[in-house]
């Protein structure tokens, strides 16, 4: 079972009693002007509530601000993953899990469940879950190679869903005009063009 746990500061004197991977970081901060990291794989053990020596990876960095120490405590071996792997790419990505859950709640109002009944509620979650599921799918496909590549839920709503257009119809075709000064209409377009070019999935047979 894979255990991870963020200790910001309980062991902060890991570090202090070298000083040496946070000195290190800072010193490739101001070699650079870039955020540097610097990784330390130890072992370690509370005094009271832990029954025995846990690994522990913590990552030192030097921002423009400050230092910024963090310690992950993991049953994962290091045989398994080194220091910077389960750091950058095993917990920042639980990490990044956790924000797709938040930009459900926040963007798409998945926590808005203020009906009388648990079924209105249901329903609303639901609404909220295919609407996710749908501007997932769209992200992947539709903004590649354009500045909202990586944009958010709520960034794409609002630069690419709520525009203001004169839409018109003919026998053959939609037409879709915006304004001049539309700041939006290029990535609409090369969005547009990229959804063209997505293959749909054919139906399975039987």
């Amino acid at each position: 079972m894979l255990h991870l746990y963020q200790f910001p500061h309980v062991l902060h004197f890991k570090f202090d009693s070298a000083g040496k991977e946070l000195h290190e970081a800072k010193l490739q901060f101001e070699a650079t002007g870039r955020a540097a990291r610097v990784f330390k794989d130890f072992m370690y053990q509370a005094r009271k509530s832990w029954s025995r020596e846990r690994r522990v990876v913590g990552k030192a960095e030097h921002l423009s601000k400050s230092s910024n120490p963090r310690f992950v405590v993991t049953s994962l071996s290091s045989a398994r993953f080194e220091a910077q792997a389960l750091y950058e790419d095993l917990y920042c990505a639980r990490g990044e899990m956790e924000n797709r859950i938040k930009e459900q709640q926040m963007c798409l109002f998945a926590d808005r469940t203020s009906c009388a009944t648990m079924r209105a509620n249901q329903l609303r979650l639901w609404l909220s879950s295919v609407a996710y599921t749908l501007l997932a799918a769209l992200r992947e496909f539709g903004p590649h190679g354009t500045e909202m590549a990586a944009a958010r839920c709520d960034t794409i709503r609002l630069k690419l869903f709520k525009l203001g257009a004169f839409v018109r119809l003919t026998v053959r075709r939609v037409w879709i005009s915006f304004s001049e000064s539309c700041p939006y209409q290029r990535v609409f377009a090369e969005v547009y063009e990229n959804l063209c070019r997505w293959p749909l999935p054919l139906p399975a047979s039987g």
